[in-house]
Formats: structure tokens, C-alpha cells, sequence
């Protein structure tokens, strides 16, 4: 009979993955900018350049001396004869004479003996070409310095991080065409089951269709991996080591679905004991959903055992596969694997735990009472898909709480 598998804390059970791991060799290639969205950098980046490249004008106003402007003020306003009008995209070639200003819009150079900018709020012009000046200014106002927002020689990115499209925008400021990214790791993905049919196919009773096979491939490709689905194969397990090592053989890493409990009939664990050293690191994690999870280093690469139930395979995908992925592609991963959250809720009832386990359910956020938001619990067994459709994010109960009760506050993590 089998034996029942020895559960560790998921934070454990990362850490022993990352060990085997340790400082992946990035393979690098170069991505136009336009392509470059979600990528990861392979190199920090480090300005050329500084910009702004020379004093521009944070405001349509008149460009002047600040000390010309001392005193002013409506009562009492200081007068400055209008010398022309900075042309956007040059810089004027005549230095601001004392006494004088210059029309200046939003973004253009400041011309040489002007250190600030007046609103044209706090001005008038007059027929008689003079600009009547209502308000003092310090130097410096209303002036975007040169280098203010990047100087040259400084790092504006880190190595490991993923480009957003702010990114892009401030690469193309600096004239970066071409960046240097890690190679996407390409893992395999295997679906198992007698009673699995493709999306696409009709099934007869007893059969269902694979929902983790499209659903771990999405999830792979949201994380900057390549994600290969390799098909279903039955519950054979010559035909499962078969094709299991052939789809490692091709890539970067396996993740296998279903198959990782401990029945007779549940063949991953022996299959990925055959895969190459040093094998299994864990089998068993103390989670709910997603608890037979299996994860394992063969022959260099990490392959992880899921198990088929949709709801526990999304889950430890998400907290156990993504931070693999990551490491793959050189980004920092905290300690444990769990990702960030992005937000806090108060949670809207009840939500019973079992001491010694840590605890994933699904939510619903919506507004609360004062405008705080609460998360609404989707309470739905491990096998029903839409209760995470339904739902917008997930919650953690930590290990050793009992549960937590409506009201107290609770990170929210992205689904």
C-alpha cells in the first residue's frame, strides 16, 4: 500500500526548490522596444544621457531673470519689455537681456539668463509691448532642470525587472531602441487522465474536458515563461515517464497535472522519481487547496506534480510554479515564493482554517461600509473551476490561526 505522503509549509517547500536552483544562467537576447512589453531585463540599464538634456519651462508663461521679478505684485507690479518668444524645439541664441523676458510655452528651452518661468496667469501684456509682471518668482520656478529626471551614468533599471509600458516610454526618452532580455524558459505542460478529453472534444459520460492543461499555460505565459502543452496522456504510467521525458528533454522545465495523490492509480510521483537526480524535494504541502502538490528537481530542471482538481491546480500554480518561473528569469523572488499583494480588504464573514495548514480562498472585492473594501469569500469545493471565474483575487489564512473572523483586515493577492 502506499505510503501517505509527509507534508511541509509551502513557504519550506519553495525554499528547498530554490536551493536546487540557485543562480540560473541567464540566456540573453535583444528585443526591439516595441516587443519589449513583460519582458525581463538581462542587464541593468544605465543612462546615457541626462534629461531633461537642458532647462525647459514647466509652464506657457514669460521666461525672466528671477531677480528682475523681486518685489512684485498686483499693487505693485514690475514691468519687463518682451524681447520675442522661445520657438518650441530650439533654443534662442540671444541671452536674455536684463530688463527684458521672453514668451515661453509648456516644454520649451529656457533661453540662456533666464533661471525661471512666470505664469501667464500672473502677468498681463501690453499694447505697448511691455509685460506687466503681478507676482515674484524664486529661481528655479517653474523650470524643469537639466538631469532632473535622469542623470547620465545612473542606473534607471535593475537586472530582473519586468518592462511595463512606463518603461518603454522612459527607454525611448533616452534613445534606447534595443534592450537585452532573459530568453523566455520554455516548461512543458502534460495533462493526465483516462477521463480527460481535449477543449475542443465531445465527452461521453465519465469524461470531462482538460480545463489545467489551457489554464497552467496561460498562467506560464502571464509569468514570462513559454509554455508548451505536450497533450493528455492516460493513466499509464510507461506511457506517462515516456512522454514526460521526452517533453524535459526539450525544455526548461515540466509541470504535470493530476496524478500526484497517493492512490494506486495516481502514477506522477513514481514517474518523476524516474526523471533524473536528485528527484523529489517534496511531496506534500501544507495547503487548501493543493495539498499532494509534488515538487522536484531532475537532471537540472524543476518539474512540479499538480493536482487535477482545477481550483488546487490554478492555486499552486500561482504559488508554487509562477516563483520558479521568475527565478528562471532572473527576477527577485522573496523569500518563500509568496508574491506581493497588492492591496488590503476587510474580510465580509467568517472563514474557518485548520491549524498546521495555510489556507487560499478565492474572493469577490467589492465596496464595504466608509468606502473600505471588503472581500466576499467564494466557499466552493476544489474541482469547480468558476468559483475562481467568479472571483477577482485571493486571500491567505496564515498556518496555526483556526480561521479568520468577519472584519479583520486581510492581503489581497492578484489571481
Amino acid at each position: 500500500m502506499p505510503e501517505l505522503f509527509t507534508v511541509v509549509s509551502p513557504d519550506e517547500a519553495f525554499e528547498r526548490l530554490r536551493a536546487q536552483i540557485g543562480d540560473p544562467i541567464l540566456r540573453l537576447e535583444t528585443a526591439p522596444l516595441p516587443r519589449a512589453l513583460g519582458r525581463t531585463l538581462g542587464r541593468a540599464l544605465v543612462a546615457i544621457e541626462s534629461l531633461p538634456a537642458f532647462a525647459r519651462s514647466a509652464m506657457d508663461g514669460y521666461a525672466v531673470s528671477a531677480r528682475q521679478t523681486a518685489g512684485a505684485s498686483e499693487s505693485s507690479p514690475v514691468y519687463l519689455r518682451l524681447a520675442g518668444e522661445v520657438r518650441m524645439g530650439s533654443i534662442p541664441p540671444e541671452v536674455l537681456a536684463p530688463g527684458t523676458c521672453m514668451r515661453i510655452h509648456t516644454g520649451a528651452a529656457l533661453p540662456r539668463g533666464a533661471d525661471a518661468v512666470v505664469m501667464v496667469e500672473e502677468t498681463n501684456l501690453l499694447e505697448s509691448g511691455e509685460v506687466e509682471v503681478l507676482a515674484s518668482v524664486a529661481p528655479g520656478e517653474d523650470v524643469v532642470q537639466t538631469g532632473e529626471d535622469v542623470t547620465a551614468g545612473s542606473a534607471v533599471l535593475p537586472a530582473g525587472h519586468r518592462l511595463r509600458a512606463v518603461d518603454l516610454g522612459g527607454l525611448a526618452a533616452l534613445g534606447v531602441t534595443n534592450v537585452a532580455v532573459a530568453r523566455r524558459p520554455r516548461v512543458a505542460v502534460l495533462s493526465t487522465g483516462d477521463e480527460l478529453v481535449p477543449p475542443e472534444g465531445h465527452p461521453r459520460p465519465g469524461e470531462v474536458r482538460d480545463v489545467n492543461g489551457p489554464v497552467v499555460c496561460a498562467m506560464l505565459g502571464q509569468a514570462g515563461a513559454e509554455a508548451q502543452h505536450r497533450g493528455i496522456v492516460p493513466d499509464d504510467e510507461e506511457r506517462l515517464l515516456a512522454a514526460a521525458a521526452a517533453a524535459l528533454a526539450e525544455t526548461d522545465g515540466l509541470v504535470i497535472t493530476a496524478g500526484s495523490s497517493v492512490s494506486l492509480r495516481d502514477a506522477t510521483a513514481r514517474v518523476i522519481a524516474r526523471l533524473g537526480g536528485p528527484g523529489i524535494l517534496v511531496h506534500g504541502v501544507a495547503v487548501k487547496p493543493g495539498k499532494p502538490t509534488i515538487l522536484a528537481y531532475c537532471g537540472g530542471k524543476p518539474v512540479f506534480g499538480l493536482p487535477g482538481n482545477p481550483v488546487s491546480a490554478a492555486v499552486l500554480c500561482w504559488r508554487m510554479v509562477l516563483p520558479a518561473v521568475r527565478l528562471l528569469l532572473g527576477e527577485p523572488v522573496a523569500p518563500g515564493g509568496l508574491p506581493p499583494p497588492v492591496g488590503s480588504a476587510r474580510l465580509a464573514q467568517n472563514v474557518p482554517s485548520r491549524s498546521g495548514r495555510e489556507d487560499y480562498v478565492a474572493v469577490r472585492i467589492e465596496p464595504g461600509s466608509g468606502g473600505e473594501a471588503q472581500a466576499v469569500p467564494a466557499f466552493a469545493k476544489s474541482n469547480l473551476i468558476f468559483s475562481l471565474v467568479r472571483s477577482g483575487a485571493l486571500i491567505r489564512i496564515p498556518r496555526d490561526t483556526g480561521g479568520l473572523l468577519a472584519g479583520e483586515p486581510v492581503d489581497v493577492y492578484a489571481w
